[in-house]
Parts: structure tokens; C-alpha cells; sequence
């Protein structure tokens, strides 16, 4: 017998191909084992959630349009329930699963499977993992309406409207050696002085910079590395030679 995600799916168009949804599933209740799906929330007309989408870069790649379509539909949701930081959480930890199983990475990134087969293996996963009923079920519709592939965009882009909520943005901060408790809570302050919010660092050590910082900041990218250093020093040398 069909699970209400499967019957969804399979009785949906959507207007990317194949068996999707047409608009966005909407998981809005649970109970022993059922939910009711409710779509097209989104798709009132090509402006539609305009300013909720607008905290998310739009993109011509057909990828990230699904991505951002998706994480909207999911974010309007956990806020619905209160959610959105335990739904941050758990996607985190779903990215952390692809990263890490190449099992799961290959599921996720390889055509080869048909969506049936996603759906049973995202739903033994689901099964093992035992995220919230709403998480669990949106995976299941991903998967469903093969857009399994899209995951790790949809989980970055959640993350980014998470965090747009909270008022807060992300720097990646690249340094040749790992950052102390000081230099972390100075280089934050620094940080949200300039850009006026809350900033959440994710740090990397990359010894082949040599020396100070690399920080990317929504657009923008602050180079100090004594790597970029060296070698406008080294264009200037050629330009006087």
C-alpha cells in the first residue's frame, strides 16, 4: 500500500518534470502515522512569498531555484510550529550524514536510483534516525518527487533563512593556524560591528595562506593572508622590473 507521501507525489505534477510537487507539500499535522499534505501555498502567482524568499540569493541554476523553493516550504513550516532551531539541528545532522556515508552521499547524488528506491531508503533511514515527524516527512517527499539530489542546497538554504530570522549571518573565517578563545571573540565582535548583526563563524586552517585572515562575509571577501600579500608584492616587483 502507498504511504500518503507516495499517493502525494505520484497524483502531483510539478512544473520542473517528473513526479513532483506542483507548489509545495505542506506537512501541518500529525498524528499516528498520518499527516495532511497541503500545497500550492506557494504558488498564488510568480511574486508570491516575495519578501520570505527575499532573505535567500536567487540563483539561474535550475538547482538552487528547487533548493530555495523547497527550504522556503519547510521554513514557513517549523515556524508554524515553533520549530525552526530544532529543525536546523536536525537538517545539520542529515548534512553531517552525507558528508560523512558515501552510502548515503551516493543515494542522495546518483540518478541511477528510482524514486521508489530513495523513498525506501530514506525512509529506513528516517526509521534509524528518528528526526521530528516533520522533518522525517519532508525528507520523504524530497525523495518522493526525486529531488533528493537538491538536499544538501536545501539544507544550506534553511540554515540561511534560519539565521536571517534570528538576525544573525554567517562568516567563514579562513586562518593558517586555529584561532584562540581571544582572537575568536575578537575577530566576532569585529565582525558584527561591521556588519551590524549577529555573526556566526565557521572556521577553517589552511597553512598555505602563512599568515592572517581570509573572511567571507555574505558577498563580500576581506583577504589579509600574508599568501595574497606575497604576490601582489611579487606583481608590483615584475612591474618595476
Amino acid at each position: 500500500m502507498l504511504s500518503a507521501v507516495e499517493r502525494y507525489a505520484r497524483r502531483t505534477p510539478d512544473r520542473h518534470g517528473g513526479t513532483a510537487r506542483r507548489g509545495f507539500a505542506r506537512i501541518s499535522r500529525f498524528g499516528s502515522g498520518t499527516f495532511t499534505l497541503l500545497c500550492n501555498r506557494g504558488a498564488a502567482g510568480p511574486n508570491s512569498n516575495k519578501e520570505k524568499r527575499s532573505s535567500v540569493a536567487t540563483s539561474s541554476s535550475p538547482v538552487s531555484g528547487v533548493a530555495e523553493r523547497y527550504a522556503q516550504s519547510l521554513f514557513e513550516l517549523s515556524q508554524d510550529e515553533g520549530s525552526i532551531e530544532a529543525t536546523e539541528s536536525e537538517l545539520r545532522q542529515f548534512r553531517t550524514l552525507i558528508d560523512d556515508s558515501a552510502d548515503f552521499r551516493r543515494l542522495v547524488e546518483s540518478p541511477a536510483f528510482s524514486s521508489e528506491d530513495q523513498v525506501r531508503a530514506v525512509s529506513g533511514i528516517v526509521a534509524a534516525v528518528r528526526p521530528s515527524a516533520l522533518v522525517g516527512n519532508f525528507l520523504k517527499v524530497v525523495a518522493s518527487n526525486r529531488r533528493l539530489f537538491a538536499l544538501p542546497q536545501i539544507i544550506t538554504a534553511f540554515i540561511e533563512l534560519a539565521r536571517a530570522a534570528r538576525g544573525e549571518v554567517e562568516a567563514r573565517v579562513t586562518s593558517a593556524h586555529a584561532l584562540t578563545p581571544e582572537q575568536r571573540q575578537e575577530l566576532s565582535t569585529a565582525l558584527s560591528a561591521f556588519s551590524g548583526k549577529t555573526v556566526s563563524m565557521q572556521e577553517d586552517v589552511d597553512p598555505a595562506i602563512l599568515g592572517g585572515l581570509v573572511v567571507r562575509i555574505g558577498s563580500r571577501q576581506i583577504d589579509t593572508s600574508l599568501r595574497t600579500k606575497l604576490n601582489s608584492l611579487k606583481l608590483a616587483l615584475k612591474e618595476v622590473g
